[in-house]
């Protein structure tokens, strides 16, 4: 029997199966106004057809200013909710649960599309924004110098986060996801190489830690019992006396008494002299360090593309579920035809039974 075509279950909540869709920005929202629109519902909708046991929306800010571009997804008011309502209908209609992944994104925010010339700053004239940070330090040469927040700008954060799980649950999701990876703003908290703050948010583990860990309880006090929160970490940030596996691990134990339920596996993305060699499932050893050591379940991340090789990664206990990105862009049906290799037996959409082999 497959175990990737097993039921996966957090608290009340059961997935079909262990492929899970990574959250992957689309910077397809009408410029400023961050409201989910057709584009959103057919690219998440897609995934729950192709089955998917989970489908997630791509970072979702909780502030204006936390969007990577101006044309990023939004939940920072109750019409961003409203219009997130019809794809997290229509996920969990065709049977895949529907998360939400709610970010800042600090002092990588304000910058253009991909295809517009990311990497670096939007102009105010251009609708661009100074970007908020824990201090002072631009991520790379051409972005904009980012604002240090003072201590109440940080609390304000927290409850940005709190609202945002609240109107998340309204809007239909069954999960929500704490985006603290990737060199955005809960990341560069996390981080001694982006964080030099001198107040209760700074210095040591337990100062550097403690924004992610009130964001973490405020969305856990804002989010239904009994649905699950998660988190995504940069288990490692590929940079000498940077964040690292230690570090992941030990937040992670804290991440699990505050009441996440999987911890989110991936990792670099804060500083862009981080010394990263991809290959097949070249980040699969973080979930499996978090999981034995924190004693939580993971997600595992990171070029993951073939049957067999997601096959193994559940089935010899390295997490407890994959999560993909650019091969469910490629291909959102992508589980069904897993399915066939593994000899799973799953239910297709009626729609598309005489497509079946």
């Amino acid at each position: 029997m497959s175990v990737l075509f097993t039921p996966v279950r957090l608290r009340d909540l059961e997935m079909r199966n262990r492929i899970w869709v990574s959250p992957m920005c689309e910077y397809s929202c009408e410029q400023q106004d961050g409201l989910a629109n057709e584009w959103h519902l057919v690219h998440l909708g897609s995934r729950a057809v192709g089955g998917a046991g989970l489908v997630m929306t791509e970072a979702t800010a909780v502030t204006p200013e936390g969007r990577i571009s101006p044309h990023d997804l939004g939940i920072w008011s109750d019409a961003h909710a409203d219009a997130l309502c019809p794809s997290a209908r229509f996920i969990e209609a065709h049977g895949a649960a529907p998360a939400i992944q709610l970010a800042h994104a600090g002092r990588k925010a304000s910058t253009p599309r991909p295809w517009e010339g990311g990497g670096k700053a939007v102009d105010p004239s251009e609708g661009g924004w100074t970007p908020g940070a824990p201090s002072a330090l631009p991520y790379a040469p051409g972005y904009a110098e980012p604002h240090a927040y003072t201590t109440a700008e940080v609390r304000a954060v927290v409850d940005a986060f709190a609202a945002a799980a609240a109107r998340s649950a309204r809007a239909g999701f069954r999960a929500v996801e704490v985006h603290a990876a990737h060199g955005y703003l809960l990341h560069e908290f996390l981080s001694p190489l982006t964080n030099q703050r001198t107040d209760e948010y700074g210095g040591d583990f337990d100062g550097r830690t403690r924004l992610v860990v009130e964001v973490v309880r405020a969305v856990r006090d804002s989010f239904p019992r009994e649905l699950p929160v998660l988190v995504r970490l940069s288990v490692s940030e590929y940079v000498e006396g940077g964040w690292g596996v230690d570090d992941s691990v030990e937040l992670a134990c804290r991440l699990k008494a505050a009441g996440v339920d999987l911890v989110d596996c991936s990792s670099g993305g804060n500083l862009p002299q981080q010394r990263l060699q991809a290959y097949p499932g070249y980040q699969v050893p973080f979930a499996r360090a978090v999981r034995e050591r924190a004693g939580i379940a993971t997600g595992a991340v990171g070029l993951i593309t073939a049957p067999e090789q997601a096959e193994a990664i559940v089935a010899s206990g390295e997490a407890d579920v994959v999560l993909m990105g650019r091969e469910l862009l490629r291909n959102p049906y992508w589980p069904l035809h897993a399915a066939r290799v593994l000899r799973a037996e799953v239910e297709w959409p009626k729609q598309y039974l005489r497509a079946k082999l």
